[in-house]
């Protein structure tokens, strides 16, 4: 069989072209440090990792919902810090209140103190956040939750949700009607039987209506003044138990929140592992590799160098 100087050098052009191919290679792997740079560089690792980074992205994602999670909770709970603070004065006040001893004058400024509270706690209920959005009005973030004379609660019926985790949702808010217009299981019942109120605003409206009316000298007034009082006192005492039963949950829901945290960065960790023994590179054998393809691609071109030398139309000149 004939060997044409065509196919020598067409041979000796593949042996060269195979091994830059090869040292190209290697040397995007030592660029990238990546071993798999494309899909046909190992499908396998490369169909994996396309599995892992989908992992991770949603990890990712989840980690922003759990921050604006603790954001959202966190401001809820310094609000009903501070609405707790206003109940349990308004609350002292009443008891005070109560004592019969006191003037129609005494009575008329506590009514006046009591009201102030209210202000407050209304101002609390209709508190936002720093976009404009009402923090106690459920879905209807647009419009305030309460209507400040009456009371009302006028927001959403559903309290916002956010899914921090991928078996995990959590309340990141209640609506001002589980707050402010809600008791809990284990309230003060009346005793007359009668049920019991569950608005603050309510509440305290009908204590100071009642301190507002002179009893100087007037026994019946006194009498009903007195029931609308300990009626107050008993309502009061319920809404700061609801309050703080709300406040324990949002306490409970940031513990999870940290721990959730921690979870997610052990999965973060575990994740970029997987991912690394699936494509980076190992550098000992790239460099190694490196170095033996190029020595054997500057073979190459010194056998395609003597090729040349060896032809025939070389001979003939």
């Amino acid at each position: 069989m004939r060997i044409s100087t065509q196919m020598m050098y067409e041979q000796n052009m593949r042996g060269i072209t195979s091994s830059q191919s090869k040292w190209l290679e290697y040397g995007e792997q030592m660029s990238t440090g990546q071993r798999v740079n494309k899909p046909s560089d190992d499908p396998i690792a490369a169909s994996q990792a396309v599995v892992v980074s989908q992992a991770q992205e949603q990890n990712d994602q989840y980690k922003l919902a759990r921050t604006f999670a603790n954001q959202k909770i966190s401001l809820e709970e310094s609000v009903l810090q501070q609405a707790t603070g206003a109940i349990t004065a308004a609350h002292s006040s009443v008891v005070a209140a109560a004592n019969g001893t006191l003037s129609d004058d005494d009575r008329a400024s506590m009514a006046t103190q009591l009201q102030g509270l209210r202000d407050q706690l209304m101002n609390l209920a209709n508190s936002t956040d720093g976009n404009g959005r009402y923090i106690f009005g459920g879905y209807k973030t647009a419009d305030a939750p309460f209507d400040a004379k009456t009371g009302a609660y006028n927001g959403g019926t559903e309290a916002i949700t956010q899914k921090v985790d991928a078996a995990r949702t959590m309340v990141i808010a209640h609506t001002g009607d589980e707050v402010f217009n809600h008791i809990s299981s284990n309230a003060i019942p009346e005793p007359d039987g009668k049920p019991s109120q569950t608005n603050v605003f309510d509440i305290l409206d009908d204590a100071i209506k009642a301190l507002n009316v002179p009893v100087a000298g007037n026994a019946a007034a006194q009498a009903t003044s007195q029931a609308a009082l300990d009626k107050a006192n008993r309502g009061l005492n319920n809404a700061l138990n609801n309050v703080s039963s709300v406040r324990a949950e949002l306490g409970t829901q940031l513990d999870e929140l940290t721990k959730l945290d921690t979870l997610g960065d052990d999965r973060a960790l575990s994740l970029k592992t997987q991912m690394s023994s699936l494509v980076d590179v190992d550098w000992n054998e790239a460099i190694s590799s490196y170095t033996m393809q190029q020595a054997a691609l500057q073979a190459s071109y010194k056998a395609f160098s003597d090729m040349q030398g060896m032809s025939l139309f070389q001979l003939n000149k």
